[in-house]
């Protein structure tokens, strides 16, 4: 994995480096060098082959990567990085309830409809509902990806790579499953979703199957295997959000390697080396995702071959995208919000917010598209 990928973000928490134990300021130091930053491409007139109108728009609070809004139950869950939580009415954008944490998030939101979770950066996991605090628990190390809420219980990816399920209701620790841990970690969210009736979480290069009911793991597929000459060179942890279409799950190794496994067998299906850093998504037949350039790369679902790539976005900073119907949405640094051709790639069209970067992939809400900013302005567009 090449130092630029890294130095060229050296601050922000979905490209930085922790190593547990270290101080970040040694690791970023020794990333922090290299040539400038390329200026991002231009973007030419809006295309506006499609039409969309604001369905609604709010206001959260300034947030960062690890803070991607969670649609659950005809609700937007958001949250901002001074800790307040809050459930949005997805047609009306109107606050359900909203409620300050008192304490900064790291990681979060993971809900249900009911109930929502999040990671402090005093390494607590808070679970509300309605509005209230139903309990708050200690986690043994620091958390980057949002806990999943599923089947009464709230599971926790850490950054040691641990997987922890805690009952719902109260919090009681239930298991924990420990995986072999390596010098250093990404600051930065992962992969954690139930499919069917197992949990599927990225641990460093692999995909692994747990059984959610006492943490035994079932299968474990390798997406990216850790080359390099240093540990910063080797790190290849999976990263999120991941693409889910049935029992096929595709994600993106950092800075390695794009790959699908087929979960209900516990098989990698294929893997293609690629360097991005964000995540992936896709429909069921194509995988999209940006390259650590900002070039926009499509995949056959199927067998991994490249489909199509554009290069009008790069160095824009992108998001991980969103695939919905016959578009891809993806966020760029600007606060702009780019619609293009699920076939070639091709400009729709372009939405505008309030001009800080848009960190976390776009959401679907209904027949809304929602994305987060920066600064913590919550949009939502409907097609005309």
């Amino acid at each position: 994995m090449p130092n630029r990928t890294i130095s060229r973000f050296p601050l922000p928490a979905r490209h930085t480096l922790a190593a547990l134990g270290l101080a970040l300021t040694v690791l970023v130091t020794a990333c922090s060098s290299g040539p400038d930053k390329p200026k991002p491409t231009e973007l030419g007139p809006v295309a506006a082959l499609m039409g969309t109108q604001v369905a609604w728009t709010a206001q959260v609070g300034a947030g960062h990567a690890s803070l991607a809004p969670q649609v659950a139950s005809g609700r937007v869950f958001v949250a901002s990085e001074a800790g307040t939580l809050a459930a949005l009415d997805a047609g009306t954008g109107k606050d359900v309830w909203r409620i300050d944490l008192k304490a900064r998030i790291a990681a979060g939101v993971g809900a249900d409809g009911q109930t929502a979770a999040v990671v402090t950066r005093e390494n607590e996991l808070v679970a509300v509902a309605d509005g209230r605090e139903l309990w708050r628990v200690r986690l043994p190390a620091r958390a980057f990806t949002a806990p999943l809420v599923a089947g009464k219980r709230v599971f926790v990816l850490t950054a040691d790579r641990t997987v922890i399920a805690f009952d719902g209701s109260n919090g009681a620790r239930l298991w924990s499953q420990t995986r072999p841990a390596e010098p250093l970690v990404l600051s930065q969210s992962g992969v954690l979703l139930a499919v069917g009736d197992m949990l599927v979480a990225g641990l460093s290069g692999r995909l692994v199957g747990l059984n959610p009911s006492n943490g035994v793991v079932r299968w474990e597929a390798p997406v990216a295997t850790s080359r390099g000459t240093n540990e910063v060179e080797r790190l290849v942890d999976i990263v999120g959000p991941a693409s889910r279409i049935g029992g096929s799950v595709c994600v993106r190794a950092y800075g390695a390697a794009v790959g699908c496994v087929d979960t209900t067998r516990g098989t990698l299906v294929w893997t293609r080396p690629a360097q991005g850093t964000t995540g992936v998504h896709g429909d069921d037949r194509l995988v999209f995702g940006a390259e650590s350039d900002g070039k926009f790369q499509a995949w056959q679902r199927g067998t991994g071959e490249p489909a199509w790539s554009v290069d009008r976005l790069k160095y824009r900073d992108l998001s991980a995208p969103l695939a919905l119907g016959r578009v891809v949405a993806v966020g760029d640094a600007s606060g702009q919000v780019h619609l293009i051709s699920r076939e070639d790639g091709s400009e729709m069209t372009r939405l505008s917010t309030d001009g800080s970067p848009i960190l976390s992939a776009p959401a679907l809400a209904g027949d809304a598209l929602v994305v987060q900013t920066r600064n913590g302005g919550v949009y939502a567009w409907r097609p005309q």
